[in-house]
């Protein structure tokens, strides 16, 4: 997925959710985000926040700039991006707890329902390992 890291504020973004549950929930995933990547909380597209910056050319050719990892607060969920290539039977995602996955999507009501020393596993597994997703331009 190729989002536009853009210049937007990261709390005007957030300061627009009224759910005080949710906004704990932000506030958590962003510092475990900042914390593996090394990078400040960016906005990547309108309702997305990203981590870093990766420059990428797929083996077909097509190249872009995206985000090494981030989510979107939904209204009722949490979409981390940061399973991108892992097996269905990844054993971290065993011991999660209640959870769905997409492609390259871990979906989430809130952290409440999840085992949060595994999400920062998983978190810091997709800030750092880059291999199979892109070919990284230097």
């Amino acid at each position: 997925m190729t989002k536009a890291i853009t210049d937007v504020a990261v709390q005007k973004f957030i300061s627009s959710i009224d759910d005080a549950k949710k906004l704990a929930d932000i506030h958590a995933i962003v510092a475990m985000m900042e914390k593996h990547t090394g990078q400040p909380a960016r906005m990547a597209g309108t309702k997305t926040i990203g981590f870093g910056r990766v420059k990428y050319r797929y083996p077909s050719g097509r190249s872009g700039e995206t985000f090494i990892t981030g989510f979107a607060p939904h209204k009722t969920k949490l979409s981390l991006h940061i399973l991108w290539y892992q097996p269905d039977d990844d054993p971290l995602l065993a011991k999660l707890g209640k959870h769905k996955r997409g492609k390259g999507c871990l979906y989430i009501n809130n952290l409440s329902d999840i085992n949060i020393d595994v999400l920062d596993k998983i978190i810091h597994r997709s800030a750092t390992d880059l291999s199979g997703r892109y070919i990284v331009e230097e």
